[in-house]
C-alpha cells in the first residue's frame, strides 16, 4: 500500500543534506514506514508500532564510539 501524499515524512535529525546515509519516517494508522531519504520512490520498510518501539529502544541503548 502506498501512503497518501498528505502523510508527512520526517527526516532524521542526523541528516545534513550532504549525501550521507539518512532515513525518513512516516507514521500511518496501520504502520510506521521507513525509507531512504535519497531514494524516496524506492522500497519502504513497514513496521508495527511495537516493532518500531523495540527498534528505537535498541538504538537508544547503543553508545556511539568515536571514529578512529
Amino acid at each position: 500500500m502506498t501512503l497518501p501524499s498528505s502523510i508527512p515524512w520526517r527526516r532524521s535529525s542526523y541528516s545534513n543534506g550532504m549525501g550521507g546515509e539518512c532515513l525518513e519516517v512516516a507514521e500511518h494508522a496501520e504502520a510506521i514506514r521507513v525509507r531512504d531519504s535519497k531514494v524516496t520512490s524506492g522500497p519502504q520498510l513497514r513496521l508495527s508500532a511495537t516493532a518500531w518501539q523495540g527498534f528505537i529502544r535498541t538504538l537508544a541503548g547503543r553508545v556511539e564510539e568515536p571514529a578512529s
